[in-house]
Order: C-alpha cells, then sequence, then structure tokens
C-alpha cells in the first residue's frame, strides 16, 4: 500500500501509489513547476560486486564502464533481433549500480541479469519492496535521507547516442526529473509532512508532452530506432552487446520499420482512448496507442507507434466503444529516420554506365 494512501483525496493507481488526489490537472501544473513530489513506484534491482559496471556494458546498449559514482544513465536490454525487452534507469554509487525499471519488470530484470552472471563478481537484488521512488522537478527540494539520486538524461542527446527528432525546440529539452530512492520510513516522514503531492495521471501527462519513452510503450516487435530512444539509451560506438547488430544496421543502412508520433486527440466527446487503442486510416489499422492523458495545456494527447509509411499530415481516428475520436500528428521520428551513413548505390555487375 502507498505510504501517501492517507493523505486526502487519494485515489490509488492499478499499480499502488496514487492515481490522483483529486485533482489531477491542478497536480500537473504544480508537479511541472517543481512545487509537488509524485510518488513513481518503481521497481529497484541492484547489482554490486567489482565486475558490476563493465559486465552490465557487456550485455546492455549504453557505455557503462568508467561510470562516475553519481552519474545518471539509461540502458536497454535487447534480444538478438535488437527487439527491447527490458529498460532501466541506471546510476552508481561507487560501490552499488541502481537500476530503476517499471514495477512489473524488476523481478524478470533481475532473474535474467541473474541468469547471466557466469563467474563474474556481481550480485543482483530486487530491492522494489525495501524503497520508494519519489519523482520530482527542478524547483523542488530532494527529500531527507536520499539513498540514492537519478536524474534523466533525456533532456539532450547522450555522448554516443543520436537524436531523430528535430533538435530545435525538442519538448524533452525542458524535461528535468530527478527520482529519489528513500527509505520507506523517509517517505512516511513526507506524506505526513503535508508537502504538495501528484499523482501518476499527472506525470504521465508531462512525460508524454516531453516525448519521453518507457517500458510500456514498448510491444513484442520494439526496436529502440522507433521510440527515438538512441537518444538516451543507446551507445552507438561501444562495441558488441545482444542486438547491436540490428541497432547499427538499422540507424546506418535501413529505416526503422514503424516510428512513433505524438497525437493531439479531439476532445469534444470527453472520451480519452485507452493505450492498446487501434489507430486507423480510412477504416485502416496503421498502428497503436500507447499512451494517452490529459495535458494541462494541450488538452487530451497520446503517443502512438505507426507504419513508418504513414502520411505525416493524414488525419487519424481511433474509436472508443462507439465514438470515434479523432487526430492529428506531431512527428517525432521522422520516416527518413536512419540511413545515416549515406553509402552510395554500386551499379550492377555487367551494367552499362552511361554518361
Amino acid at each position: 500500500m502507498s505510504v501517501f494512501a492517507g493523505r486526502d483525496g487519494f485515489v490509488a493507481s492499478e499499480a499502488g501509489p496514487a492515481a490522483h488526489y483529486g485533482n489531477p490537472v491542478g497536480e500537473q501544473r504544480a508537479l511541472a513547476a517543481g512545487r509537488a513530489v509524485v510518488e513513481l513506484g518503481l521497481g529497484v534491482v541492484t547489482i554490486s560486486g567489482p565486475d558490476r559496471l563493465s559486465w552490465l556494458n557487456s550485455i546492455t546498449s549504453q557505455l557503462l564502464t568508467g561510470l562516475a559514482p553519481g552519474a545518471s544513465t539509461e540502458t536497454l536490454v535487447l534480444d538478438q533481433s535488437g527487439r527491447v525487452e527490458h529498460a532501466a534507469r541506471v546510476v552508481d554509487d561507487g560501490e552499488v549500480t541502481w537500476l530503476l525499471t517499471e514495477p512489473t519488470d524488476a523481478a524478470p530484470l533481475a532473474a535474467w541479469l541473474d541468469s547471466m552472471r557466469f563467474m563474474l563478481r556481481v550480485e543482483v537484488a530486487d530491492r522494489s519492496a525495501d524503497l520508494v521512488t519519489l519523482g520530482r522537478f527542478d524547483g523542488s527540494a530532494a527529500p531527507d535521507d536520499v539513498v540514492v539520486e537519478w536524474v534523466d538524461p533525456w533532456s539532450s542527446v547522450t555522448p554516443g547516442g543520436w537524436g531523430y527528432a528535430a533538435l530545435e525546440a525538442h519538448p524533452g529539452s525542458d524535461w528535468t526529473l530527478r527520482i529519489d530512492v528513500v527509505t520507506p520510513d523517509t517517505a512516511v516522514a513526507l506524506a505526513e509532512s503535508g508537502a504538495p503531492v501528484a499523482g501518476l495521471l499527472a506525470f504521465e501527462a508531462l512525460r508524454i508532452a516531453a516525448w519521453r519513452p518507457v517500458l510500456a510503450d514498448v510491444d513484442e516487435r520494439t526496436i529502440p530506432h522507433e521510440l527515438d530512444w538512441l537518444r538516451s539509451a543507446v551507445h552507438l560506438s561501444k562495441g558488441c552487446y545482444r542486438g547491436q547488430e540490428t541497432v547499427a544496421k538499422v540507424h546506418n543502412l535501413g529505416h526503422p520499420p514503424r516510428r512513433v508520433v505524438m497525437l493531439h486527440l479531439d476532445g469534444s466527446d470527453g472520451v480519452l482512448p485507452v493505450p492498446g487503442t487501434a489507430v486507423e486510416l480510412d477504416g485502416k489499422d496503421v498502428g497503436r496507442l500507447t499512451a494517452s492523458a490529459l495535458h494541462h495545456e494541450l488538452g487530451p494527447i497520446g503517443l502512438a507507434v505507426v507504419k513508418r509509411s504513414l502520411d505525416p499530415a493524414a488525419t487519424l481516428t481511433l474509436t472508443v466503444d462507439d465514438v470515434v475520436v479523432t487526430a492529428a500528428q506531431e512527428t517525432i521520428v521522422p520516416p527518413e529516420a536512419g540511413a545515416t551513413a549515406n553509402v552510395p548505390r554500386l551499379p550492377r555487375l555487367g551494367a552499362v554506365r552511361r554518361s
């Protein structure tokens, strides 16, 4: 149960933390302005031992060797075909590497990591039940006695990464999320102090508006390029790891088969499509909604993964029960993303070159 359950207006989400406290839009404004904190309910996995960073570097997408104590980054676990299996926010305190992931992914991630230890000097532990994760934005003070803090790198393209979205006026440039890992006692003290709090609905709206991908946007086919995740979670020149060949091939020579867009949803009927809703053009399925929320300035918005070939100017529809909701696209990953190597086409063997 959430330590904030006693606060006035508390309405629980399916994951346990508050969905809201009675005023999602007001909470969203306070959270964005750095006047509130949000209980995120993330999973926490720790890795200890002298081989932890070099080992994690060899099996995930980010360059982690030499990660300085206190520095934050993000990494992905990919399958052999480059599809995303796990995602983790990473910070090392000099003795332990901390991985923050979605609550349902902590146990699977810890189990997979444990299976990959072999003879290396590492120990993996799922600490999710022992700790609380609190999110806040610049302007808010850190709680007392923070165990470790993760600073989101999403505001700019990280070293070794690549951004497919336009660099000018990227909405993520103002994304200043910090996640504080604290003990339950510290969280209880904060809850009892009367400090302003926001729910997950407020956080989700801000995340969507910043085009910030998380594991909830992933399905069984997702590769990092489709969500513009090379921006913060992939190092393109770090060397081999599982799935690296696909990452390099798509980025250098090909195009991601799908791409993420932000949808501006028509709110005239007061209907907000839920994640998983099919996105259609002229009655044909062209993608799926991965997230949706009511933003305090933009109104109803969502993220959707659509076919690469989809016309960016096309008006889309989503059907909720018998209500058809129209949606305008805002391009995040453009159709031409990828093929960065600009390899010249070679003439076919035996072809005659004409002047």
